[in-house]
């Protein structure tokens, strides 16, 4: 690992922002910052994903249940262009709020799960800095001082959930591996992976200034996790940019040990 932790240092050399990150393949790990807190932007969504499943394995929520949408958000996602007649199961809601980032979704499943339980179950989980203070798109919140927050290290602890434990079924951990899997969103860290070789699943997050993503990669029963969260940045393209390099080199060492 120390031939890629080199060449992410030379790819984070002259960024001009702040960046963390943290990667584990193996039981080896990569830590820059990966304690640093970050605005979480839409990562905040993989740990209410989680705490939904959660409540549908222990059985107080019927993730099948029918939901009309109401009060839609903007930024991303579908459901602010839809019908106001429109119903979808939770699970319909969890889905979308994952694969396109939609903030209405987002919105109606906090409404759902309870904004305290959400941060109950984020600390059950052991995240230690990442907390759900907002809505989407609430800027009176944010006027207010009230953000979300996160770091690498506790979206690494995220995503081994979804792998691993026994926080969540089985069966939930699938459901929500399969939801990553279909991100719509892979111009970071799968930007330059051969998505025919290797799994790639992945969740981004994005604000003026901010780009993030973490990501779950698969290789022939090998596992990486990696997160990689920047901000303070002049340029968020080549953010977008140094992302997908850092996915390139995690996929290089991953398929070929280089």
């Amino acid at each position: 690992m120390e031939r890629l932790m080199e060449k992410i240092e030379e790819e984070l050399r002259g960024l001009s922002g702040r960046a963390g990150l943290a990667i584990e393949m193996e039981g080896k790990c990569i830590d820059i910052n990966s304690k640093e807190v970050f605005q979480s932007a839409s990562l905040i969504k993989v740990p209410i994903l989680i705490e939904g499943l959660r409540q549908s394995d222990r059985g107080t929520l019927n993730v099948n249940q029918l939901v009309s949408i109401t009060s839609p958000v903007g930024g991303s996602g579908v459901l602010q262009v839809l019908s106001r007649d429109a119903r979808l199961t939770l699970m319909d809601l969890m889905t979308l709020m994952i694969t396109v980032s939609d903030n209405t979704a987002t919105n109606i499943l906090i409404d759902e799960l309870g904004m305290e339980a959400i941060n109950r179950s984020m600390v059950k989980m052991g995240l230690q800095h990442t907390v759900l203070n907002r809505k989407m798109m609430d800027f009176q919140a944010l006027e207010q001082g009230r953000d979300n927050y996160t770091s690498p290290a506790d979206m690494l602890t995220c995503l081994k959930v979804i792998m691993e434990g026994s926080y969540l079924t089985e069966e939930s951990q699938a459901a929500a591996l399969r939801m990553m899997k279909f991100q719509q969103f892979q111009d970071r860290l799968p930007g330059m992976m051969d998505l025919d070789r290797v799994m790639a699943a992945n969740k981004t997050g994005s604000l003026p200034h901010v780009v993030h993503d973490c990501a779950i990669i698969t290789y022939k029963g090998k596992t990486a996790y990696a997160a990689v969260l920047l901000d303070r940045l002049d340029d968020e393209f080549t953010g977008n940019q140094i992302i997908s390099r850092i996915g390139k080199h995690i996929y290089d060492y991953l398929l070929f040990g280089i």
